[in-house]
């Protein structure tokens, strides 16, 4: 191990630039401090832009083939096309129904009306054949674009890592929220009502033209009817999409605290918090319910004003068109004619408006959405004028001069920081809770990098880092072996080899082979999924290892045998731990300090230190014998024993146990080891009722 004492520590840490976080991180919800409806009409096309243009119209040349672009826009041609046919058919059909009537009203002729027979089957023979392609067509357009927006979204959320950047330099909340529930309602909704505008419009311009050539007075007071209606619809539905997306967040909080809930029932059920838990979840339940009764006030409100302004159409039509009729201006024809064009237009406006309720939750959804993809890009930016550590990849592990930072510049964790990691040795990286231990683990990972100097470090591929949980994949107990490299073939004599080394091979016992999958991280202590860890350690072979307390639920014998295994495959490790032992199985101590100060010392002068500060008072056994009391004295002395060892609170203070079972070991006559190796056990005598060091 080599050390670079000759630089002396900079008094003070001078930043090269200043930087704020604040300005890394991309608000959850988008201020909408203006109420103009075009502003927030243009903001609306601002996020329908982020959302749609990669899959409609990609500019970026890492962006979709342009087969697939050609194919997508082919879908919606046809779409259109069999929408405008849909119209097309209908209007027609109001021009033949006003043919046909005026035959059996006026004419009174069976022979013409059986000659239409004919036509007017073939007519609906085609309105049902395109009303039938137009819905399948739809809903295959609105398929692929969700499947591939869910995929260009779940490559931005696993990009550069933004999965994990995105927790702390963004204030976006519930990103499974908006990858599960949230892609899927944008697609189908905005081809829904992409339809549903261009269909409705296009048959209400088809209504205007025939009333139009009947009666030019009802189609002035129709268009400027539907202008003004269509100005309250606006306004109903802009406090209605501000009502949706409170709705939506209140849901995500919701699935979210029951989702913690199922990671976390363990440690609930120790605590006994069930009561505690139920009042969270009532309280971010009645937040949905209260938002849902504040959209069905408003939805009310706006589907009273829909059927009043629809039904309005017909019977406003029919006061100009029967006098017309009395009079023998128009013939019954005409005047169904003009019924059904009215008709259809009081349906297709009444449409529309319905559709500008669902416009204010698909806005809502695509503002979130868009917020979320602007988050993604924004964590994996790296920001301008702002210092950061210098990687360098080569065929070994050091730090030259480092500073380290946590990722928003707030605090400084080590400075100036210099030495290396000779290849086959092991460093113990040892200090107080919370002096950035494992911060320097995320450095070397390239997790962090914040501050000044140059890291050197192995390509990540060469190095496994083992953390204090380890990650448990849902899957089966083969591909908990073999990741990250799931495609790796191993025999099962070899897996099983490899379970025996590490003290696993009774997994077998409670699974069907090694095929089966199981929910692990219910079925698995900790200390078997720190064991199951090491296991893929054996696996990979890395030539450096990074372990954070990886042996921290682990009996003092299992971790020997693990750190013996792991010196035997000649890598190169690192290890953050609290514990006595680990001294055993590393060569060199990095001493993390407050003040941001630091420390390289071997780990024979480290062990020496240590047992000149032992402090052993308290886990001394002293017999104090009293004087003789005259008084009192019987045939032999009254000797009191007076015996210091520790508490129940005090042994919680230096295991990794709770108090509860603490106690427990107490009353069942178990011995209890300490993070620093050492073995405790509790005298019941009620002269004594301490932990005493064995």
């Amino acid at each position: 191990m080599a050390s670079e004492f000759g630089l002396p520590l900079k008094g003070h840490f001078r930043m090269t630039s200043v930087f704020h976080f604040e300005n890394m991180q991309t608000s959850s919800v988008r201020e909408q401090t203006n109420i103009n409806p075009f502003s927030n009409f243009i903001q609306f096309w601002q996020d329908i832009k982020i959302v749609a243009q990669p899959y409609w119209y990609p500019t970026q040349t890492e962006g979709r083939v342009f087969a697939a672009v050609i194919r997508s826009w082919g879908m919606l041609i046809l779409l259109i096309l069999l929408i405008v046919g849909s119209v097309g058919i209908s209007t027609a059909n109001t021009y033949w129904n006003r043919y046909v009537i005026d035959i059996v009203i006026e004419e009174r002729s069976l022979e013409k009306y059986n000659e239409t027979l004919w036509l007017s089957s073939l007519i609906v023979v085609a309105i049902v054949v395109v009303v039938t392609l137009l819905k399948y067509v739809t809903k295959i357009v609105a398929l692929d674009w969700y499947k591939w927006l869910n995929n260009y979204i779940l490559e931005k959320y696993f990009r550069n890592q933004a999965y994990y950047k995105i927790n702390f330099q963004s204030q976006i909340d519930n990103p499974d929220q908006r990858l599960s529930k949230e892609i899927e309602p944008i697609t189908t909704s905005a081809i829904r009502f992409s339809t549903i505008f261009i269909e409705k419009t296009l048959e209400m311009g088809s209504s205007l033209i025939i009333i139009g050539t009947i009666s030019i007075e009802i189609t002035t007071y129709l268009v400027i009817y539907t202008i003004i209606g269509n100005l309250i619809a606006i306004f109903l539905n802009q406090q209605l999409t501000k009502i949706n997306q409170e709705e939506l967040q209140f849901k995500a909080d919701l699935a979210y605290c029951l989702t913690h809930v199922r990671n976390h029932a363990e440690s609930i059920a120790f605590f006994q918090g069930e009561e505690e838990e139920l009042s969270i979840i009532q309280r971010r339940f009645n937040n949905v319910i209260k938002s849902a009764e504040r959209r069905l006030n408003w939805e009310r409100g706006q589907d009273a004003f829909g059927r009043g302004y629809q039904s309005a159409i017909g019977v406003f039509s029919m006061f100009i068109l029967t006098p017309l009729f009395l009079q023998d201006k128009i013939d019954y024809g005409e005047i169904n004619q003009v019924s059904v064009a009215c008709f259809m237009f009081s349906n297709s406006l009444g449409a529309l408006i319905s559709e500008f309720g669902i416009y204010g939750r698909f806005s809502s959804y695509v503002q979130r959405l868009a917020e979320f993809s602007d988050a993604l890009e924004t964590v994996t930016k790296q920001p301008e004028n702002v210092s950061t550590i210098k990687t360098i990849e080569e065929n070994h592990l050091a730090f030259e001069d480092v500073t380290l930072q946590t990722p928003n510049y707030e605090q400084v964790i080590v400075k100036d920081l210099s030495l290396t990691v000779q290849p086959s040795e092991g460093l113990l990286i040892v200090g107080p809770s919370g002096r950035g231990k494992s911060s320097l683990l995320r450095a070397i990972a390239g997790l962090w990098n914040a501050g000044t100097g140059r890291l050197v470090r192995p390509p990540l591929k060469e190095v496994l880092f083992l953390p204090q949980r380890p990650y448990i994949i849902l899957g089966t107990l083969r591909e908990q072996l073999l990741y990250p490299q799931t495609n790796r073939e191993m025999s099962d004599r070899e897996l099983e080899s490899i379970l025996q080394q590490v003290n696993l091979q009774h997994l077998l016992t409670r699974v069907k082979g090694f095929d089966t999958e199981v929910p692990w991280e219910n079925i698995l202590s900790l200390g078997e999924q720190q064991r199951l860890a090491f296991a893929r350690l054996l696996i990979t072979h890395p030539s450096f290892t990074i372990l954070d307390e990886a042996t921290s639920a682990l009996d003092l014998q299992n971790e020997s045998n693990l750190y013996q295994q792991l010196q035997q495959t000649k890598t190169t490790f690192i290890s953050v731990g609290h514990r006595q032992s680990l001294f055993n199985y590393h060569q060199w101590v990095l001493e993390l300090s407050p003040e941001s100060s630091w420390r390289l010392i071997s780990i024979k002068d480290y062990r020496l230190e240590k047992e000149a500060a032992q402090p052993s008072e308290k886990e001394r056994i002293t017999i104090d014998v009293l004087p003789k009391q005259e008084s009192k004295i019987k045939s032999e002395s009254a000797v009191t024993a007076t015996i210091i060892g520790l508490s129940h609170q005090e042994m919680k203070t230096l295991t990794d146990y709770s108090l509860a079972t603490i106690r427990s070991k107490a009353s069942q006559g178990k011995s209890v080891t300490t993070k620093d190796g050492a073995i405790y056990h509790y005298n019941k005598d009620s002269k004594v009722s301490k932990w005493l060091k064995v």
